[in-house]
Protein backbone atom coordinates (compact mmCIF):
# COMPACT_ATOMS: atom_id res chain seq x y z
CA UNK A 1 0.00 0.00 0.00
CA UNK A 2 1.38 3.42 -0.91
CA UNK A 3 0.48 7.02 -1.60
CA UNK A 4 1.86 9.61 -3.99
CA UNK A 5 2.36 13.33 -3.59
CA UNK A 6 2.58 15.65 -6.60
CA UNK A 7 5.04 18.38 -5.62
CA UNK A 8 5.27 20.16 -8.97
CA UNK A 9 4.17 19.47 -12.54
CA UNK A 10 7.34 17.41 -13.07
CA UNK A 11 7.96 15.98 -9.62
CA UNK A 12 5.77 13.26 -8.13
CA UNK A 13 6.99 11.25 -5.14
CA UNK A 14 5.72 7.75 -4.46
CA UNK A 15 5.61 7.09 -0.72
CA UNK A 16 5.27 3.61 0.76
CA UNK A 17 3.08 3.27 3.82
CA UNK A 18 5.50 2.96 6.72
CA UNK A 19 4.70 -0.17 8.70
CA UNK A 20 7.74 -0.25 10.97
CA UNK A 21 10.13 -1.80 8.44
CA UNK A 22 12.63 -0.11 6.08
CA UNK A 23 12.71 3.01 8.24
CA UNK A 24 15.74 4.55 6.50
CA UNK A 25 14.09 4.18 3.08
CA UNK A 26 10.88 5.83 4.30
CA UNK A 27 12.80 8.57 6.12
CA UNK A 28 14.83 9.53 3.04
CA UNK A 29 11.67 9.83 0.96
CA UNK A 30 10.01 11.99 3.63
CA UNK A 31 13.04 14.29 3.90
CA UNK A 32 13.08 14.71 0.12
CA UNK A 33 9.36 15.50 0.03
CA UNK A 34 9.38 17.91 2.98
CA UNK A 35 12.46 19.69 1.63
CA UNK A 36 10.86 20.20 -1.79
CA UNK A 37 7.74 21.53 -0.03
CA UNK A 38 10.03 23.89 1.94
CA UNK A 39 8.68 22.71 5.29
CA UNK A 40 11.48 20.42 6.46
CA UNK A 41 12.75 23.31 8.62
CA UNK A 42 9.86 22.56 10.99
CA UNK A 43 11.74 19.42 12.10
CA UNK A 44 14.99 21.28 12.81
CA UNK A 45 15.81 20.68 16.51
CA UNK A 46 17.51 24.09 16.59
CA UNK A 47 14.49 25.97 15.23
CA UNK A 48 13.85 28.93 17.51
CA UNK A 49 10.37 29.22 18.94
CA UNK A 50 8.44 32.33 18.01
CA UNK A 51 7.71 34.73 20.88
CA UNK A 52 4.30 34.66 22.53
CA UNK A 53 1.70 36.82 20.70
CA UNK A 54 1.75 40.47 21.73
CA UNK A 55 -0.85 43.13 21.00
CA UNK A 56 1.73 45.50 19.56
CA UNK A 57 3.80 42.96 17.61
CA UNK A 58 4.84 43.77 14.06
CA UNK A 59 3.11 42.50 10.94
CA UNK A 60 6.30 40.61 10.06
CA UNK A 61 6.19 38.56 13.25
CA UNK A 62 2.45 37.92 12.85
CA UNK A 63 2.99 36.69 9.29
CA UNK A 64 5.92 34.50 10.37
CA UNK A 65 3.82 32.96 13.16
CA UNK A 66 0.92 32.18 10.82
CA UNK A 67 3.24 30.60 8.25
CA UNK A 68 5.01 28.52 10.88
CA UNK A 69 1.71 27.27 12.30
CA UNK A 70 0.43 26.37 8.82
CA UNK A 71 3.69 24.59 7.96
CA UNK A 72 3.52 22.61 11.22
CA UNK A 73 0.03 21.37 10.34
CA UNK A 74 1.14 20.49 6.80
CA UNK A 75 4.31 18.75 7.99
CA UNK A 76 2.42 16.72 10.62
CA UNK A 77 -0.20 15.74 8.06
CA UNK A 78 2.32 14.50 5.50
CA UNK A 79 4.16 12.39 8.08
CA UNK A 80 1.01 10.82 9.53
CA UNK A 81 -0.48 10.27 6.07
CA UNK A 82 2.31 7.81 5.21
CA UNK A 83 1.90 5.65 8.34
CA UNK A 84 -0.15 2.47 8.43
CA UNK A 85 -3.35 2.61 10.46
CA UNK A 86 -1.67 0.87 13.39
CA UNK A 87 1.19 3.36 13.57
CA UNK A 88 -1.13 6.29 12.87
CA UNK A 89 -3.18 5.44 15.95
CA UNK A 90 0.00 5.39 18.04
CA UNK A 91 1.78 8.50 16.79
CA UNK A 92 -1.20 10.75 16.05
CA UNK A 93 -1.50 11.23 19.80
CA UNK A 94 1.57 13.47 19.53
CA UNK A 95 0.53 16.95 18.40
CA UNK A 96 3.88 18.33 17.25
CA UNK A 97 5.41 17.06 13.97
CA UNK A 98 8.83 17.37 15.60
CA UNK A 99 7.70 15.09 18.45
CA UNK A 100 6.35 12.55 15.96
CA UNK A 101 9.55 12.62 13.88
CA UNK A 102 11.78 12.26 16.96
CA UNK A 103 9.65 9.43 18.36
CA UNK A 104 9.81 7.54 15.05
CA UNK A 105 13.54 8.11 14.75
CA UNK A 106 14.21 6.99 18.32
CA UNK A 107 12.12 3.85 17.93
CA UNK A 108 13.04 2.71 14.43
CA UNK A 109 16.37 4.16 13.39
CA UNK A 110 19.03 1.49 13.00
CA UNK A 111 22.60 2.62 12.59
CA UNK A 112 24.41 0.34 10.20
CA UNK A 113 28.00 0.91 9.17
CA UNK A 114 28.25 2.04 5.55
CA UNK A 115 24.52 2.56 5.05
CA UNK A 116 23.19 5.72 3.42
CA UNK A 117 21.35 7.60 6.15
CA UNK A 118 19.67 10.89 5.27
CA UNK A 119 20.30 10.35 1.55
CA UNK A 120 17.96 13.15 0.54
CA UNK A 121 19.79 15.61 2.79
CA UNK A 122 23.09 14.57 1.23
CA UNK A 123 21.65 15.51 -2.15
CA UNK A 124 20.38 18.92 -1.05
CA UNK A 125 23.41 19.80 1.09
CA UNK A 126 26.10 18.63 -1.35
CA UNK A 127 28.44 21.51 -2.24
CA UNK A 128 30.66 21.77 -5.30
CA UNK A 129 34.07 23.29 -4.52
CA UNK A 130 37.14 24.39 -6.44
CA UNK A 131 39.27 21.85 -4.58
CA UNK A 132 38.69 19.04 -7.08
CA UNK A 133 37.51 18.71 -10.69
CA UNK A 134 33.98 20.04 -11.27
CA UNK A 135 32.89 17.09 -13.42
CA UNK A 136 34.00 14.58 -10.78
CA UNK A 137 31.71 16.31 -8.32
CA UNK A 138 28.85 16.37 -10.81
CA UNK A 139 29.34 12.61 -11.12
CA UNK A 140 29.03 12.30 -7.32
CA UNK A 141 25.72 14.17 -7.50
CA UNK A 142 24.59 11.74 -10.20
CA UNK A 143 25.37 8.85 -7.87
CA UNK A 144 23.15 10.41 -5.20
CA UNK A 145 20.39 10.87 -7.80
CA UNK A 146 20.76 7.23 -8.83
CA UNK A 147 20.37 6.15 -5.18
CA UNK A 148 17.29 8.35 -4.87
CA UNK A 149 15.93 6.64 -7.97
CA UNK A 150 16.33 3.32 -6.17
CA UNK A 151 13.93 4.76 -3.58
CA UNK A 152 11.42 5.51 -6.36
CA UNK A 153 12.24 9.22 -6.13
CA UNK A 154 12.46 10.39 -9.73
CA UNK A 155 14.45 13.62 -10.08
CA UNK A 156 13.60 15.28 -13.44
CA UNK A 157 16.34 16.72 -15.65
CA UNK A 158 15.34 20.30 -14.86
CA UNK A 159 15.77 19.70 -11.12
CA UNK A 160 19.09 17.87 -11.64
CA UNK A 161 20.38 20.77 -13.73
CA UNK A 162 19.12 23.33 -11.20
CA UNK A 163 20.75 21.42 -8.36
CA UNK A 164 24.15 21.42 -10.05
CA UNK A 165 23.92 25.10 -10.99
CA UNK A 166 22.92 26.09 -7.45
CA UNK A 167 25.91 24.19 -6.02
CA UNK A 168 28.59 25.68 -8.29
CA UNK A 169 31.15 27.84 -6.41
CA UNK A 170 31.15 31.69 -6.68
CA UNK A 171 33.56 31.91 -9.68
CA UNK A 172 30.79 30.25 -11.69
CA UNK A 173 28.14 32.89 -10.93
CA UNK A 174 28.12 34.34 -14.44
CA UNK A 175 27.85 30.90 -16.01
CA UNK A 176 25.00 30.07 -13.64
CA UNK A 177 23.11 33.23 -14.61
CA UNK A 178 23.64 32.53 -18.32
CA UNK A 179 22.29 28.99 -18.03
CA UNK A 180 19.32 29.96 -15.85
CA UNK A 181 18.27 32.57 -18.42
CA UNK A 182 18.85 30.28 -21.38
CA UNK A 183 15.80 29.46 -23.49
CA UNK A 184 17.26 26.07 -24.45
CA UNK A 185 15.43 23.10 -22.95
CA UNK A 186 18.47 20.97 -22.09
CA UNK A 187 18.35 17.36 -21.03
CA UNK A 188 20.71 16.67 -18.14
CA UNK A 189 23.05 14.83 -20.51
CA UNK A 190 23.17 17.85 -22.83
CA UNK A 191 23.78 20.13 -19.84
CA UNK A 192 26.70 17.95 -18.75
CA UNK A 193 28.24 18.25 -22.22
CA UNK A 194 27.79 22.03 -22.11
CA UNK A 195 29.36 22.18 -18.65
CA UNK A 196 32.27 19.98 -19.75
CA UNK A 197 32.98 22.35 -22.66
CA UNK A 198 32.93 25.31 -20.25
CA UNK A 199 35.33 23.52 -17.89
CA UNK A 200 37.75 22.78 -20.73
CA UNK A 201 37.52 26.37 -21.98
CA UNK A 202 38.38 27.71 -18.52
CA UNK A 203 41.31 25.31 -18.24
CA UNK A 204 42.72 26.52 -21.57
CA UNK A 205 42.32 30.16 -20.50
CA UNK A 206 44.11 29.44 -17.23
CA UNK A 207 46.94 27.65 -19.00
CA UNK A 208 47.29 30.54 -21.47
CA UNK A 209 47.41 33.04 -18.60
CA UNK A 210 50.02 31.02 -16.75
CA UNK A 211 52.12 30.76 -19.92
CA UNK A 212 52.11 34.56 -20.34
CA UNK A 213 53.14 35.05 -16.72
CA UNK A 214 56.01 32.59 -17.07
Amino acid sequence: MNSSVKVTKDVKIQLDRFDGTNYTRWMDKMIFLLTLLKIYYILDPNLSALPEPQEDESTTIKTARVKCEEDEVLCRGHILNTLTSRLYDIFSKLKSPKEIWTALETHYKQKKSGSDHFLALKFFEYEITDNKPIMDQVHEIQILISKLSDLDIKVPDSLQMGAVLSKLPPPWNEYRKKMLHSTNNYTFEQFQTHLQIEVQSRMRELQATNSKVN
